[in-house]
Formats: C-alpha cells, sequence, structure tokens
C-alpha cells in the first residue's frame, strides 16, 4: 500500500530537522520528549495516577501507576516505554497508558528503567524483570490481581516485554499476555524491511545503528535480542502489532511466526501505510495509531476476561 497520508504528512513536517542521531544524548531525549507532547494522544481521566519506586537490582526503579475508575481487583499490564534503550520515559507513552487503562479496566504500572550509555545491557531487562516482580509481590497494596498480569510495551518495550515474557516461563511466574508494538527482537540489518524502509521513514538504520552502539554493542545474550532465544514455547499468549514502512517489521513478523510455530496462541495486525512510532507516540496526529491503541486496550480487556480460550483466539 501507498505511505498513510497522515503518516507522509508528519515525514514531510520533519524536512530540515537534525536525525536523533546527530545529536547529543540528552538533545535526542528533550527532541523525542517534545515531538511527542506535540504529536502524541492525548490523556483521558483515570481515577489516579501515582509515582512510585520498585526496587531494581542497582536502585529504585521509577514506576507511573495508573488505576481506573472502578473498584478491584484489577489486573495489570506493566509497560516498558520505546526509544531503543536510549531515549524515552513513561512521559512519552503517558496519553496511551491512560487510553489503555481504561479501555481495558486494568491498572498499567508504566516503567521508568536505566538506560544505554550511563547503563548499558543489560541494566535495562535486570529493571524490567525486577519491576514485573514487584508488581506481583505488592498485589495486594496495588489493588490488582496477581493472576492477571500482563506485560506489553513498544520498539525498545516490545523488546523487553519479550524478555520479560521469557524470563517469567523460566521462572515459573503466570503471565497471561504480552503485547509486543513493533517490536525490536532482533539486531538483524540484512531483512528486506530494512533495505526497504532504513531511510526516509523516521526510524533509519544509522539511528538503529545509533542506538545498538549506545545499549548493547556486543548483544550476544538473548536478552538483548529474544530472537536468539533457543525456545519460545510455553510463553504468555501474544498480541503483536507490526507497521508496513517500518525496519523492524520483518523482524517482528518473524518472531510472531516463531511464536506460533512454538504453540504460543498469537494475534498479529499489520498496519499497511504506516511507520515506526505510528501507535505509541505519534497517535494523536495519525487515525491508525488511534485506532491501535484502542486495539490494544479492547484486546487485554478480553485477555484479562476470558485468559487463553479458543474463543479469543480463533
Amino acid at each position: 500500500m501507498p505511505l498513510d497520508p497522515q503518516a507522509q504528512a508528519w515525514l514531510a513536517g520533519l524536512a530540515g530537522v537534525p536525525a536523533l542521531n546527530e545529536m547529543s544524548v540528552d538533545d535526542a531525549r528533550a527532541t523525542y520528549r517534545a515531538v511527542v507532547e506535540q504529536c502524541g494522544l492525548a490523556p483521558e481521566e483515570v481515577a489516579d495516577i501515582t509515582e512510585r519506586v520498585a526496587p531494581g537490582p542497582r536502585g529504585d526503579v521509577p514506576v507511573r501507576v495508573y488505576t481506573p475508575k472502578g473498584s478491584g481487583l484489577f489486573p495489570v499490564l506493566v509497560y516498558y516505554h520505546g526509544g531503543g534503550w536510549v531515549i524515552g520515559d513513561p512521559d512519552v507513552v503517558h496519553g496511551p497508558s491512560t487510553v489503555i487503562a481504561n479501555r481495558a479496566h486494568a491498572v498499567v504500572v508504566s516503567v521508568d528503567y536505566r538506560m544505554g550509555p550511563e547503563d548499558p545491557f543489560p541494566a535495562a531487562v535486570d529493571d524490567s524483570i525486577a519491576v514485573l516482580e514487584w508488581v506481583r509481590a505488592n498485589a495486594a497494596e496495588l489493588n490488582i490481581d496477581q493472576d492477571r498480569i500482563a506485560v506489553g510495551g513498544d520498539s525498545a518495550g516490545g523488546n523487553l516485554s519479550a524478555v520479560v515474557a521469557l524470563d517469567a516461563r523460566d521462572k515459573g511466574i503466570p503471565l497471561v499476555g504480552q503485547v509486543l508494538i513493533y517490536p525490536a527482537v532482533d539486531f538483524d540489518l540484512e531483512t528486506d524491511s530494512m533495505r526497504e524502509n532504513g531511510d526516509g521513514y523516521f526510524l533509519t538504520l544509522d539511528l538503529l545503528k545509533w542506538f545498538v552502539e549506545r545499549y548493547a554493542p556486543n548483544p550476544a545474550d538473548w536478552r538483548a535480542a529474544p530472537m536468539a532465544a533457543d525456545d519460545v514455547s510455553g510463553v504468555a499468549s501474544a498480541y503483536v502489532i507490526t507497521a508496513e514502512f517500518d525496519p523492524l517489521r520483518d523482524a517482528g513478523e518473524a518472531y510472531t511466526a516463531r511464536l506460533r510455530d512454538a504453540g504460543v496462541p498469537v494475534i498479529h495486525k499489520r498496519y499497511d501505510g504506516q511507520i515506526h512510532g505510528f501507535a505509541a507516540n505519534l497517535a494523536g496526529v495519525m487515525d491508525q495509531g488511534r485506532a491501535a491503541v484502542e486495539s490494544i486496550g479492547e484486546h487485554l480487556r478480553e485477555v484479562f476476561r476470558l485468559g487463553w480460550t479458543p474463543r479469543l483466539w480463533e
């Protein structure tokens, strides 16, 4: 399909703006935050938003807890923001966090994990796992049901969600689902989608390399690239979103196929005409992005209600 007109208009607006990988890390972080403030999904009202901390392996991990209206026990989504493990924070997914909390009628715990280059791999992974374990251990205080926990995230956060889901399987921690939004599950730069979409669609090959150099310059561990995991069977059911004009498209869809081949229930939606970032960060200016966020909330509501029943996965 041709590029979505709203995505095309947004990309045209970037003309003359320096690429993130041409900036300092601090400037890239500030620019990314400013873009999302302008183009991101407007937040909805929820019952409560609280800043908390969870104990991590190298100190406290900040988290933002969104609680919907109503009474618990609520299910919970532990959410990991994107940004190449270098930029981003809970602010860049603030709007989607409120929408998902309302649509899924679930608590959303948005994680401010450590990032490179100050704290390279595996700091983000270690913090992400620690927060999941903290959520389970503090279920009563958070007014959540520890038997209805899902993980999710976009881009680098999709990577972390996949890794946390595999780690949870290995530790016997039950999860009811994982939401992988154009996940960065592999560092292979030679896929068709990398060649086709590696320039001109915001997330470029040069920017991907810039991220990887600052996060995991020698990613030999599957926890850096979950596509390299020996076995993906037995993990939580997955909802995977990919975008046609995204260099990460093929890796995300290959991981989807691996999950299916391993017997994991999977629903996959490719948004034709769309670019990386359209859902989590640009949904305020892209109708398909808003629709994707809505679909995540609706999907999670069904997952939390029905679990792994055939009705959901037909």
